[in-house]
């Protein structure tokens, strides 16, 4: 049964899939260490280091809503392909910067080019699979994501990411090859490649997209309430990162900080299946509920914790916060967005990585400030910081659960009539 669902993805969608594999396998060996070389290697100080780290995450969040909107106007095909070969030239922009401002410049980059590729592949996903089939390749699209960061960190470390930029350079070379894998797929696939911009259906000017989208409120409140979640699970890769170099109190920080996100990798393959199906008896926005409350308990155990163990506990009861979070995401904006409109509404979706830009700051600023008095004086304010999601995602639940009955008495009170017009 599941080679049958395999067999009936389009080819398109597993290459985009299996290059995410690769595109986050190396990523994974170089970006996660980068706020460790800033701080450790280069000597720039927490604050500075969070607000390089910061710039990729507010470039995407800048530009987020017009890659997804470009996407819907002009295709996938052209979006993608500019932006993964724009992508390695970036990669290769970090393996050559040795000054500040470069590394600024470069992560600005960087996350420009991710906030309009992700949204356009998302996008091409969405109308390359029926929609029996979306939830199994929207879940192997997270599933390849972790496949890379298994391997990616530990790579990285056998590469020297902490105290090199070579990393950035294979980083580089790979997009290419991902770009001209794109580039003869979508030549062997023009029906797709072309759908939206052969499309008869009139796309929607930027103002008009605009208004759709913010005028949504179950689409606005779960954007809101994912800004906290996406800023609480920000704090894992940069903030952490930095305290893990930075604290008195452990030995080797860099090498404790690889194995807990290739841990956080394997867990994610490992509970991911058993926290799908447990994630949807619900509707899409309840595991967004619970995995904040385990991200926020997590968060706590960070701040309280002082060897290895304890650590890897924390990550675990992360990961499993990440997948509730993140599992069901794509599938609640597809069902969600207006069906000519999907690149749009994937796009906006972005703005929340407002919480990817707060979290380094923030967590630069407590770091700067309290990290001496103890992990818990940082990562318990945190914490705090991420539950003021909640408010917003229970009122998202109760607007969509309000919504779906709706819709559902509608289709119930639609039936007589269709069966009254068929025999008359």
């Amino acid at each position: 049964m599941i080679a049958k669902h395999l067999t009936a993805i389009h080819p398109l969608a597993w290459t985009v899939i299996i290059g995410t594999v690769f595109g986050r396998l190396v990523t994974s060996m170089s970006i996660p260490f980068l706020a460790i070389y800033l701080t450790s290697t280069l000597g720039i100080a927490a604050t500075e280091t969070g607000l390089i780290i910061a710039a990729s995450s507010l470039a995407g969040v800048a530009v987020s809503f017009y890659g997804g909107y470009i996407s819907d106007r002009i295709g996938r095909k052209k979006v993608m392909l500019f932006s993964a070969f724009f992508w390695a030239l970036v990669f290769f922009g970090f393996a050559a910067a040795d000054q500040i401002w470069m590394f600024f410049v470069v992560n600005v980059l960087n996350g420009i080019c991710r906030a309009v590729f992700e949204p356009a592949s998302r996008a091409l996903l969405s109308e390359t699979t029926p929609p029996e089939h979306k939830l199994l390749v929207f879940n192997l699209r997270y599933a390849a994501i972790n496949i890379g960061v298994v391997f990616g960190p530990i790579i990285g470390l056998q590469l020297g990411s902490a105290q090199s930029t070579f990393p950035f350079v294979i980083a580089g070379f790979v997009y290419i090859v991902y770009g001209i894998v794109l580039v003869v797929q979508f030549a062997a696939h023009r029906d797709v490649a072309n759908v939206h911009i052969s499309s008869d259906v009139v796309k929607p000017r930027l103002g008009e997209a605009l208004r759709v989208t913010t005028s949504d409120r179950i689409f606005l409140f779960v954007l809101i309430g994912t800004i906290f979640c996406v800023l609480g699970y920000g704090h894992f890769s940069s903030t952490l990162a930095q305290y893990l170099s930075l604290t008195p109190d452990l030995q080797n920080g860099s090498t404790i900080f690889s194995y807990m996100l290739a841990a956080n990798a394997a867990i994610v393959l490992i509970v991911q299946y058993p926290v799908v199906r447990f994630a949807r008896r619900f509707r899409p926005i309840v595991p967004l509920i619970m995995g904040n409350l385990l991200v926020v308990l997590s968060l706590i155990i960070f701040g309280f914790s002082h060897n290895l163990f304890s650590f890897l506990i924390g990550v675990f009861v992360f990961t499993v916060g990440e997948v509730l979070m993140f599992t069901m995401m794509d599938i609640l904006i597809d069902h969600i967005a207006h069906p000519d409109w999907k690149g749009t509404y994937f796009g906006t979706i972005g703005f929340n990585n407002i919480g990817n830009v707060l979290a380094p700051i923030t967590g630069g600023l407590l770091l700067d400030h309290y990290a001496a008095q103890g992990g818990w004086m940082v990562f318990v304010p945190l914490a705090l910081l991420t539950a003021v999601g909640l408010p917003f995602l229970f009122a998202a639940h109760r607007r969509l659960t309000i919504r779906d009955q709706h819709q559902t008495e509608q289709q119930q009170n639609s039936l007589p009539d269709k069966s009254s017009a068929a025999r008359a």
